[in-house]
């Protein structure tokens, strides 16, 4: 009987996580036994604050934010970038952010005319922040849409029905799922950051409007939605999503467009892609950036500093 190898881990900088149970004990939890250690092989962390700079081990940097990985502080890193280095997995944010399981993004047989005949209302947004500094194209976006027909927003900003959705992914599908559209934009258009927003918005089965990621198409069918990125003016866009409105068979064909090419997840769904990557950092002989000699005590002294001041 085979007994798995033990690794060590800890988790640092995370706003909130449960150390026992969070994606990377699920997936290494597969062919490792996980013990969750103050002396660690691996330490994982974020961008909340600096305490992995207190850790001489291994060093997996994680983020789901536009933070590019430094690898004179970190070993590894998982982001959203296209880095070509072995050092780093592409790893967006869609992927743990959003509420749904990766097989409730394959469309099946008959679900646009049974979609298209659920007497869906027109669009919904939601929208935690409506700070214009922060959320000033989407917002201008909905006031622009919304000159057409109403756009329901329910979250905190712009709410304009009388109740704001709970948080949670579960509370936002319950609410989205009963309209056509749904205006997801991103924070900023950056190559390869994909957040949860497009998903949900996918998984409700509602037609997003999209704004973000410029590469976006790499990962998804953009048959299947309406993306900015696509059109020369937002103008252009607006024209796109009345027109669509107006036309139930234009709206029938683009519901029945799967979201990703061949109807099959894209490869950033794969597990084992993810298992492969922290085999190779569990096995990697070369010694941790934070055995270095400079960098051990310069991290110390930069985490005491910020400490006291």
């Amino acid at each position: 009987m085979s007994t798995k190898p033990t690794v060590r881990l800890d988790f640092c900088d995370f706003n909130g996580i449960d150390k026992n149970d969070n994606f990377f004990t699920r997936i290494l939890s597969r062919e490792y036994r996980v013990e969750i250690n103050d002396r660690p092989d691996l330490v994982i962390y974020s961008k909340e604050s600096h305490l992995h700079r207190m850790y001489t081990c291994k060093k997996l940097f994680w983020t789901g934010e536009t933070i590019r990985p430094d690898f004179s502080v970190c070993d590894y890193a998982m982001t959203c970038y296209y880095i070509d280095d072995p050092r780093h997995l592409r790893f967006p944010y869609y992927v743990v952010g959003s509420g749904c399981r990766p097989e409730e993004l394959i469309k099946t047989p008959g679900e646009a005319e049974t979609v298209a005949s659920s007497g869906r209302g027109f669009c919904a947004f939601v929208i935690s922040n409506a700070n214009p500094k922060r959320a000033g194209r989407r917002l201008d976006f909905f006031r622009r849409l919304s000159r057409y027909k109403p756009v329901d927003s329910g979250g905190k900003g712009l709410n304009n029905i009388g109740r704001v959705i709970p948080a949670g992914a579960q509370a936002k599908y319950d609410f989205i799922r009963e309209y056509k559209f749904n205006l997801c934009f991103e924070n900023k258009a950056v190559e390869g950051y994909t957040t949860e927003k497009l998903v949900e918005a996918m998984w409700a089965r509602c037609i997003p409007i999209y704004w973000g990621n410029p590469n976006v198409g790499l990962e998804f069918n953009t048959r299947s939605f309406l993306s900015l990125n696509d059109y020369r003016t937002e103008e252009e866009c607006l024209e796109a999503i009345i027109e669509i409105d107006q036309d139930d068979a234009k709206y029938r064909s683009m519901l029945a467009e799967p979201y990703f090419p061949g109807n099959r997840v894209n490869e950033y769904y794969d597990d084992n892609r993810v298992l492969a990557f922290f085999e190779r950092i569990l096995g990697d002989p070369t010694p941790p950036v934070g055995r270095r000699r400079r960098n051990r005590f310069l991290g110390r002294w930069r985490l005491a500093k910020g400490m006291y001041t």
